[in-house]
């Protein structure tokens, strides 16, 4: 049996219709990575840089673990490799770690591929002493990603999904009120959907609890050089790939990180066009 390669994918499972799990050889990234971290890949020579959280890491096998839906093209294509396939390029860590402390009552809230990440942000802060108040939220039940892993690391977990289909019917920002207003939440951290980010915040800032926000700007070249990723908090600009990806939730103007999220929407969906000519079985049926 040979050894891995670099950047070789050794575990692939699809986790929903969109949603897919690998796990790639990369052991000096699984050594050194902290939560809250990330990297870049490129899928091939001619594809864009994505940056993808760093779900897990297993320093004595040396990988990491990935989790991504796909949504466009890139992440399209990275769903077609297979183990045994290798990515061409990947980069990391990168990104400022979580700031880990023992606050007292940690609530970790997480919408749909969020949770990938509050995964060793959540475990790290059980380490720390916290009581983990986990709140995880989706869409609908299928939607629903590393739940029993968020279990096993959460002193509490409370599930919401918009239609109902599993655990609490609504959405995460109503059982964080209900713990806000208990008193129950002392620092809060939260990963998801830019307007589902936005509402925590709002949620929780006239209590003033000390909320962090994940962000997912557009991001190119991770090292603030190019500047695609910035976001303005506290009237500043800043860089997600080297001043975040965590910032004072507070302080962050997400109406503006919306838009610039969508600045590129149009050729976004015109490449995803063009991928699903050239693989037509992977077009969303009835389109």
């Amino acid at each position: 049996m040979t050894d891995p390669k670099p950047n070789e994918i050794v575990f692939r499972k699809r986790l929903s219709e969109n949603t897919v799990r690998i796990e790639v050889v990369a052991p000096l990234i699984a050594k050194r990575a902290k939560p809250g971290q990330f990297v870049i890949i490129r899928v091939h020579s001619r594809g864009e840089r994505i940056p993808l959280t760093i779900a897990d890491t297993d320093a004595e096998r040396g990988v990491i673990t990935l989790i991504f839906q796909e949504v466009g093209t890139s992440t399209y294509s990275l769903g077609e490799l297979e183990v045994g396939d290798c990515l061409h390029d990947l980069v990391g860590p990168l990104g400022h770690p979580t700031p880990i402390e023992n606050y007292g009552n940690a609530v970790i809230v997480a919408g749909g591929l969020g949770t990938a990440e509050m995964y060793p942000i959540a475990r790290a802060l059980r380490e720390a002493g916290n009581h983990v108040i986990t709140i995880v939220g989706a869409r609908r039940k299928d939607l629903l990603v590393m739940v029993e892993e968020m279990e096993s690391v959460s002193d509490e977990i409370i599930i919401t999904t918009d239609d109902g289909s599993f655990g609490r019917k609504g959405v995460v920002t109503e059982p964080l009120k209900e713990l806000v207003e208990e008193g129950r939440a002392d620092f809060v951290i939260t990963c998801g959907p830019t307007i589902m980010m936005k509402f925590v915040a709002e949620t929780t800032r006239n209590a003033g609890v000390p909320t962090f926000a994940s962000l997912n700007p557009i991001m190119v070249d991770g090292t603030g050089m190019c500047g695609v990723c910035r976001v303005s908090v506290g009237g500043k600009t800043r860089y997600a790939c080297v001043d975040g990806p965590d910032f004072n939730a507070h302080e962050v103007d997400f109406d503006e990180l919306m838009m610039r999220q969508r600045t590129y929407c149009d050729f976004e969906r015109e490449s995803l066009e063009l991928w699903f000519k050239e693989h037509p079985e992977r077009a969303p049926k009835g389109d």
